[in-house]
């Protein structure tokens, strides 16, 4: 079944339409724009005129290679133009009864050897395949937008498509200068599979009115490095057409954690389906704009609640890595810092990272000499918790152990004068549950900094139902002096950042238990098709897979959502020792050092 693709017909003209028949022309091949409007039809050929006049400018082709895409791309108002395409691509709207038209007259049209391919990401290919009078040459070809830079390709088989046919499209797609991957037939494949779970689980965050939607977008951005908000993310996918994938996913999984948060059905049947409308989660400078403008839920510049309390000097207690990256970070600040561990000789050692992580920022030209000295001769090591008797905040991080912290904070409790303030970094246990070993649990508060300290610009402050007002303010002040961007949250687990990263990590377990997608394909597709820095397996490997499994507990434990139960693949290879890059083998296995 030799297919050579050499002509290719799409169907339907807006943004992704419009994209993929660019990136076919570019490539050499004669390509058919098929749409019922002439708008459309015309717009497309503007597009393609302005976005190749662009690449010309920026010297990615020459004016001959533009002039040649230009002439290979002809479009028409009626699927009798793609009579002698040997694949048609459709990314006309996400309905089934309009998809199922288009190729139940596609299949009077095109000849017997044509592939059809649906752009789809949220239907049932094999649905669609199930229409056509030739279900083995219908696959799915799901490119991401914007499709002339986006990388990934997920090329989607239903049980009904021939092996040629996959062949031919995934051939096609390499010599696009794509990354396809091959996924089995299940709403959202892939990419939008894991990425929708995640969406919808921050717009239920915010309906809960437990951050804004500026926190939880900063949060993400910052402690995960996304290149989007979630919130911000959903307004340029477009409201409505998320909560349309949101629905086909519960419709087949009946997990939860996929059924759309109310906010985004009362979101759109207001209209407010994000840029697009020009408001969604935020308001823009005009409908179809990129500028998001002051609203009312807009923060009011440098507004903080209220007056904190002076801070001149900080004690740190642990002797860790995180410990001693804490320490750091005040001490570059220009703070007094007392770094404690349980005896002089781990804080000592603690103290030598600290110098050596110095000594690289200086080897690096990132810090002087000078100011190497006079930040490490801020720093106080001590054997003790005694030397935190005058500090004016102290930051724990020592083992992520309730009791273990509890222990600690009821010594501070004696230590540290009336009026210090007392912060844990915990990532997954109750700051209430700390606070109560203290007679003053109105003075204690989270402060949840990331991994490693001194380059993350993330903490989240937590606040429990005891915290004064007077200290949130301290603690979101001293934010600002370290130059750590502070979001609030309330105290309850997984904080912002990890209760909607790890049911995400654990949704990508669950992908390779059921045998749907391979690890690599996983990772490749998050990282191509929804710009993360990190695969997930990757991260889990990196975390650490002890840890994810300790605070996948913790959430279900928390929220009690059947679908937050750790993935059994993810309990078997910590039972097996494997726990990642610090074993040697997690996911994957790693050379030793």
């Amino acid at each position: 079944m030799d297919t050579p693709l050499s002509t290719i017909a799409v169907v339907g003209l807006g943004t992704m339409g419009t994209g993929i028949a660019e990136v076919l022309a570019l490539a050499g091949r004669e390509v058919i724009g098929i749409d019922i409007s002439e708008a459309a039809a015309l717009g497309a050929v503007a597009s393609l005129e302005a976005s190749t006049a662009r690449a010309v400018g920026r010297g990615r082709i020459t004016e001959e290679e533009r002039a040649a895409a230009l002439a290979r791309f002809r479009t028409a108002d009626a699927l009798q133009a793609a009579a002698d395409a040997e694949l048609v691509i459709e990314v006309v709207p996400e309905s089934y009864e309009i998809k199922q038209q288009v190729f139940r007259e596609l299949d009077a049209v095109v000849s017997p050897t044509a592939i059809l391919a649906t752009g789809t990401n949220a239907l049932s290919v094999t649905r669609l395949a199930a229409e056509s009078q030739r279900p083995e040459r219908v696959l799915g070809l799901h490119f991401f937008n914007p499709a002339p830079a986006m990388k990934l390709v997920e090329v989607v088989s239903s049980v009904l498509t021939a092996p040629p046919a996959v062949e031919a499209v995934t051939a096609l797609a390499r010599e696009l200068g794509k990354e396809p991957v091959a996924v089995g037939d299940r709403p959202g494949f892939v990419a939008d599979g894991l990425l929708f779970g995640y969406l919808n689980q921050a717009a239920a965050m915010y309906e809960a009115n437990y951050a804004s939607r500026e926190d939880i977008d900063a949060a993400m951005k910052l402690g995960c490095g996304l290149p989007m908000g979630p919130l911000a993310l959903l307004d340029l996918i477009g409201i409505d057409t998320a909560r349309t994938v949101l629905e086909a996913m519960y419709a087949e999984s009946h997990d939860r954690l996929h059924a759309p948060a109310p906010i985004l059905g009362q979101l759109s049947s207001a209209g407010l389906t994000g840029r697009k409308a020009g408001r969604g989660f935020y308001t823009y400078d005009a409908p179809g704009g990129q500028d998001v403008v002051p609203d009312a839920l807009t923060p009011a510049a440098g507004a903080e609640a209220g007056a904190g309390r002076a801070v001149a000097s900080v004690g740190v207690a642990g002797s860790g890595t995180m410990a001693s990256g804490i320490a750091e970070v005040f001490a570059k600040a220009g703070y007094g810092v007392v770094l404690a561990a349980r005896t002089q000789e781990k804080a000592d050692l603690a103290k030598g990272r600290i110098a050596k992580s110095l000594e690289r920022s200086v080897s690096k030209g990132r810090l002087s000499a000078e100011a190497r000295d006079e930040t490490l001769a801020r720093i106080t090591a001590a054997g003790s918790l005694d030397a935190f008797a005058e500090v004016d905040l102290t930051v724990e991080a020592v083992a992520e152990d309730l009791e273990v912290k509890q222990q600690l904070f009821a010594a501070l409790d004696k230590v540290c004068r009336p009026g210090a303030v007392l912060a844990t970094t915990t990532s997954s246990l109750p700051v209430v549950a700390v606070a109560r070993a203290t007679a003053r649990p109105e003075d204690v508060i989270g402060m949840h900094f990331f991994n490693p300290a001194p380059a993350m610009k993330l903490v989240e402050v937590v606040r429990t139902v005891l915290t004064a007002d007077e200290v949130h303010a301290t603690v979101r002040a001293v934010c600002g002096k370290i130059r750590k961007h502070p979001v609030d949250c309330g105290d309850r687990a997984g904080f912002i950042v990890n209760a909607l990263l790890f049911p995400y990590l654990n949704n990508a377990i669950k992908m390779v238990e059921q045998h749907y997608a391979s690890l690599d394909d996983i990772d490749a597709a998050m990282k191509l098709g929804g710009g993360y820095p990190m695969g997930p397996f990757e991260l889990l490997d990196v975390v650490g897979l002890d840890v994810s499994l300790a605070i996948e507990k913790v959430l279900h434990k928390e929220f009690r959502d059947p679908g937050l139960a750790p993935a059994p693949l993810l309990e078997h290879l910590v039972a097996a020792g494997c726990l990642g890059r610090k074993t040697g083998r997690g996911f994957r296995e790693y050379a030793r050092r």
